[in-house]
Parts: structure tokens; sequence; C-alpha cells
């Protein structure tokens, strides 16, 4: 090879070099504004919990309260409520959404969501009992379990927390835990 050639030959390894840097990068930036962002509400939504139900009453419940996070706090279609509601009535046991009617649970639930937005209410976190706290027992035969949430709720610049107790039995056929119900304890 002559001396000629060197220089030629470095000049067009380095253009190749550049040029590929520079077609590496221009594609990785396209590759990111292409993502797109999943709100908290289509997170709920997109739960599949045919494949991917939550395995604890405590995880059962903090589903329970993502939900209530986003219908409470969020913004959404009315599709999207539907869809929410859904999610909450498949995680409920058979007994209490035999006791409440979809068209009855769907209007109390509408009801509940205006009259926490008219009041400026927003839940700011939810607390689980820790695993340890469940309390598991069996009734009739079947498993069940208490355990209790704190539910942080924002007015403005103030906050109050609010405790909520939720009874779950475990589905016989699924083995699922399901929410039997809930309340609010009452002091002693």
């Amino acid at each position: 090879m002559g001396k000629k050639a060197k220089p030629i030959i470095v000049i067009v390894i380095m253009a190749l070099l550049v040029g590929g840097y520079y077609f590496y990068l221009s594609n990785k930036v396209e590759s990111n504004e292409s993502k797109e962002v999943v709100t908290a509400v289509q997170e709920v939504i997109l739960k599949d919990l045919d494949k991917n139900y939550p395995p604890t009453p405590k995880e059962v419940v903090k589903y329970y309260s993502e939900i209530s996070k986003c219908l409470y706090n969020e913004e959404y279609t009315d599709e999207q409520l539907e869809k929410m509601a859904d999610k909450l009535l498949a995680i409920y046991d058979d007994e209490l959404v035999a006791n409440n009617p979809r068209e009855d649970y769907m209007k109390n639930l509408k009801k509940d969501i205006a009259d926490f937005k008219e009041n400026a209410y927003t839940i700011s976190t939810y607390t689980p009992s820790s695993s340890t706290d469940v309390e598991e027992y069996m009734v009739a035969g079947r498993e069940c379990a208490e355990l209790y949430c704190t539910y942080t709720i924002r007015t403005g610049a103030e906050y109050s927390n609010n405790l909520q107790r939720f009874i779950l039995r475990k589905d016989v056929e699924t083995k699922h835990w399901k929410i039997l119900g809930f309340d609010v304890p009452v002091e002693e």
C-alpha cells in the first residue's frame, strides 16, 4: 500500500464511524419518542386478572385501593369508569356481588364519586396492614381473612386518616381471595 492510500483509508473509516454513530443516535431518539405513557387509569384497566390475580388478601386490598384512587382522583371516560367498576366486581366475593345488582352498584358508585369530588377530597395515600397483621380464620369451612387499610384523604391543605376494615373470603373454585365486605370500624 502506498503512502497516499493510508490517509484515504483512515478518512473513509472515520467517516463510516461518524456516520454510524449519527445513525445510532438518530434512531435512539426516535424510539424514545414513540413510547406511550400509560396512565394510572389505563394501568388498572389493563391488569389481566385471569393471568395476574393478586395472590394474597393484602394484594387484593392494594389493588382495590389502586382502583379507588383512580376512581376518586383521576379524570376518565364513562367507558373507563365501567371498566374500572368491572375490575372491582371481579375482586368482590360472589355473595357481595349478588347483594349489589350492577345497575344499583353503578348508580351508587357514581354518586359516591360525585360527592367525593364535590367536597374536593383526594386519596393521597393508602397503607394496608402488614402481612403479619392479616388475621386468617375459618367460617363454615371457608377460609376468611381480615385486615385494615388506612387511607390518607386530602382536602385542600388538610389531611385526615380514615381506617377501613376488609373481610375477604377464598373462592372455592379459583382459590382467589375475594372481598366479602368492608366497613369503617367503630372506635370502642
